[in-house]
């Protein structure tokens, strides 16, 4: 038996992305790159290469377990639908206890659905190291990305330097955690040499990652392991809408990783993006000769500079004298925001929320 597995997150909203993201079909399953894939089925590609298909296992929402079947042709009993969003720690503790019914003697990745990874290449060679690393190991691993710019949107991993591990290049213990910080202290972040970006990617074995459930989270792991019989049954979606209704919302972040002291970052470059925002989006789209990428749509523009644009098929714009704005038309909302006040998009979500209900999510 191939001990290698994958665990896919695609529980997001990707409110960040609206209005082209919507509940009913959240940026993972969108063609928002222009690939002639959505994100989620260039994810799901990746991992072919390193782990066999029916090993990989994708938990999501109920209301878009169909969505994910329709997109990867996958084995229905390969997606693992959540009754409720209870964010990242319950999703992985369903996967892993999914899982170990299948395999106490697993490897598993877990991966985002929506990120960007641009040197596939290397990116595969790298997961396969990790998990050799990760056999054999009581260790909790992440990918840890070399920075290229002071960053607020992201969180930082601070390795040790002075405790690398003999016989892999760039594998280092880690120090600390921070989430999204500052503009000043990202920059001293860059200038240490020490930081590097959490890609919120992780590779561990069973084993280790339900013993640290087991010690960090104990009430989740008590929740999950009274089923441990009912994974892979008829009971198991029962089980799991009594289970999820127990469960706080807490990501593995703030409930594993930062509390644990076997975990380990792997230092990389594989050309990742988390995709998280309009901005990032913009820096990986192909511009016109006066940085505007026009995403879709029939669009005229004139004295338009550094504008991200999106407008639906069958529509045309005519848009003048735009500098560093983000243009998006999908449907029934229009939206038009300065760049640099794009954190503020998922207030205005808010206002059209409690106005509309969720007419327009």
């Amino acid at each position: 038996m191939d001990n290698r597995y994958v665990i896919i997150m695609a529980g997001g909203v990707g409110s960040r992305f609206w209005p082209l993201s919507r509940r009913e079909k959240p940026k993972q399953f969108l063609d928002i790159l222009g690939t002639g894939e959505t994100l989620i089925q260039q994810t799901f590609r990746r991992f072919k290469s390193t782990c066999p298909e029916n090993n990989i296992f994708v938990v999501t929402s109920t209301e878009h377990k169909d969505l994910v079947l329709e997109q990867l042709n996958i084995n229905p009993e390969n997606v693992l639908a959540e009754p409720f969003r209870r964010n990242t720690a319950p999703c992985l503790a369903y996967g892993t206890f999914r899982i170990f019914k299948e395999n106490p003697d697993a490897v598993i990745v877990v991966t985002p659905a929506d990120h960007l990874i641009v040197k596939e290449d290397k990116f595969c060679k790298v997961i396969r190291e990790s998990m050799d690393f990760a056999s054999e190991n009581d260790a909790l691993l992440t990918l840890g990305i070399k920075p290229d710019r002071p960053e607020t949107g992201y969180g930082y991993i601070q390795a040790d330097r002075k405790k690398p591990v003999k016989g892999f290049d760039n594998l280092l213990k880690v120090k600390t955690f921070t989430e999204k910080p500052d503009i000043d202290l990202a920059r001293k972040f860059i200038q240490s040499g020490d930081f590097y970006w959490n890609s919120g990617i992780f590779i561990w074995n069973l084993k280790t990652i339900m013993a640290a459930f087991e010690k960090h989270l104990p009430d989740m792991y008590t929740a999950f392991d009274e089923g441990r019989k009912l994974f892979g049954t008829r009971q198991e979606k029962s089980f799991i809408g009594r289970t999820y209704t127990e469960c706080r919302s807490i990501s593995i972040d703030y409930g594993i990783m930062e509390k644990a002291d076997n975990v380990y970052v792997m230092c990389t470059d594989i050309g990742w993006t988390d995709l998280g925002t309009w901005s990032s989006l913009y820096d990986h789209s192909e511009a016109d000769k006066r940085g505007n990428a026009i995403l879709g749509g029939n669009v005229f523009s004139y004295d338009n500079k550094g504008n991200i644009i999106n407008i639906s098929p069958g529509k045309v714009a005519v848009i003048q004298g735009l500098k560093d704005y983000i243009v998006i038309e999908s449907e029934d909302v229009l939206l038009i925001v300065k760049k640099e006040e794009e954190q503020n998009i998922k207030n205005y979500l808010e206002d059209v929320k409690k106005e509309t209900k969720d007419k327009y999510l």
